[in-house]
């Protein structure tokens, strides 16, 4: 079966999403390992529970961005299954790619990019910006990682209103609603084959 790797560097909400499809039996792929970047967070925990193979990687044990990209990439190959895709749930730290892992992993980003994206854009910050802003409209965006922040090619997009009286935390609620729906969706449709790029451009084909 299609494998996944997951990345991840606290709450593992994500993860557990993931988790909850792959035990209902709709997926067509499986969690085949999770890293974090941080010892001891709550994510390492679901994937303890569902007996998923795991590790950390702290970052701060390593000089820069690519010596700690090369320790999570060995961390990856050394698992008995090695991942057909990496998936970024929630890991806040950027990654060096290499011409092998091209467009071999993705990201999920709570908002409708090119918008609200970039270094240092995560969280709850993003969502009191989009409110600062006036945004009617925002959403979560599923992409190929490449090395820039929140850059490589989009795959896939799902938008929500903005409500009235809405704070960061109402509409993070929210948002993340959309992401538990369309990043397993996405990776389902990467395991199925139905995924092509061209350039920039992200082709889907109909199931």
């Amino acid at each position: 079966m299609f494998s996944i790797s997951v990345l991840i560097s606290g709450g593992g909400t994500t993860l557990k999403n993931l988790i909850a499809v792959q035990k209902s039996g709709t997926a067509n792929w499986e969690i085949s390992s999770v890293i974090s970047n941080n010892p001891g967070v709550q994510g390492l925990a679901f994937a303890t529970a569902e007996g998923i193979p795991h590790c950390v990687v702290n970052h701060r044990d390593y000089a820069d961005e690519i010596d700690f990209s090369a320790a999570v990439y060995r961390a990856i190959e050394n698992f008995e299954v090695k991942p057909d895709l990496i998936v970024m749930g929630g890991f806040l730290r950027k990654l060096s790619i290499p011409d092998n892992y091209t467009n071999k992993i993705i990201n999920i980003h709570p908002s409708l990019i090119p918008s609200f994206c970039g270094k240092g854009n995560y969280g709850s910050r993003v969502h009191q910006s989009v409110i600062d802003y006036g945004c009617k409209l925002t959403g979560c965006t599923v992409h190929f990682v490449d090395n820039q922040y929140d850059h490589g090619p989009i795959i896939a997009q799902r938008s929500v209103p903005v409500e009235n009286g809405d704070t960061s935390e109402s509409l993070a609620a929210r948002v993340f609603v959309a992401e538990c729906e369309l990043l397993p969706e996405v990776i389902s449709e990467i395991a199925s084959g139905s995924v092509s790029l061209v350039g920039r451009t992200v082709k889907i084909q109909p199931s």
